[in-house]
């Protein structure tokens, strides 16, 4: 094997959505094996003895899964992504970010909305590949859903904010969204973004010290809310993420497009928003 190939065989992974109770308890599992084990969050009792990272949205979302099937049926899992749809959230109460942000903007749209959250991947598998492998699931779903607005939370490792200046200031002067579409950190936990003058940056190295999954969003054309969020269980620093499927990258809708043989939703009503 050289060292361009992965460690495993393209063609053997699927991504699909969980289907049965045990998927998704493996998709629990290797969220605690990436967010506690690899990174340090910190589990309750519950977690600690299942060994797996569980919450009340757990039941309310779909488990997007991917799969080795080059491994056996018990390690088969290797990544997840959690989809929340505002049917499910309106019935349960919120939306996941509604903890750390103001996300009214994003409410007052009235077309269906999609919140991404809990993606993680095991090691071996972070490869820009298998991330291409899971937006095509996600276009998929929205196509299927007739999405047109997706948003979420995405973290940085630590909680150090000043060690991560340059990638927040980047992310503030760079892609901040319009105020029309801009979730804002509630006031008790705003951490200001805005911390190095724009022109003092280096855009270039700023985005290659990003992480690999807010680099694929912001490749695909995703804003950013105003202000980032210290989460001391998860030992991460969060940004949310706001998403039009009308403003992803032309090329990316074409590709997905011709991978999913569906037609991702147009989005006129946010590009009418935005404009």
């Amino acid at each position: 094997m050289t060292m361009s190939q992965p460690p495993y065989d393209p063609d053997k992974i699927q991504v699909r959505l969980a289907n049965t109770p045990a998927e998704i308890k493996a998709s629990q599992a290797i969220r605690y094996q990436v967010f506690y084990e690899e990174y340090g969050a910190k589990p309750n009792e519950e977690m600690e003895r299942e060994q797996r990272d569980i919450d009340p949205y757990d039941d309310i979302t779909d488990h997007l899964i991917v799969i080795d099937n080059d491994l056996p049926d018990a390690e088969k899992i290797i990544g997840t992504y959690r989809l929340l749809r505002r049917e499910a959230a309106e019935k349960y109460g919120q939306f996941y970010t509604s903890d750390e942000y103001d996300i009214q903007p994003l409410l007052d749209y009235k077309q269906d909305i999609l919140e991404l959250g809990r993606s993680c991947v095991l090691p071996n598998y972070r490869t820009r590949p298998i991330l291409q492998k899971l937006w095509e699931g996600i276009a998929h779903y929205i196509a299927d859903h007739n999405i047109e607005l997706m948003f979420g939370c995405a973290s940085f490792h630590g909680t150090d904010t000043n060690v991560l200046a340059t990638q927040l200031s980047y992310l503030y002067h760079y892609h901040l969204a319009p105020a029309e579409l801009c979730p804002r950190t509630k006031d008790e936990f705003f951490v200001d973004m805005n911390m190095i003058p724009k022109e003092e940056l280096d855009a270039k190295a700023a985005f290659i010290a990003m992480p690999p999954l807010l680099k694929g969003y912001i490749r695909l054309g995703a804003y950013i809310g105003d202000g980032a969020y210290v989460d001391e269980q998860f030992n991460t620093t969060d940004v949310c993420i706001v998403m039009p499927t009308a403003l992803v990258r032309e090329k990316y809708v074409k590709h997905y497009e011709r991978k999913t043989q569906k037609i991702i939703p147009s989005g006129d009503k946010v590009s009418e928003a935005v404009t």
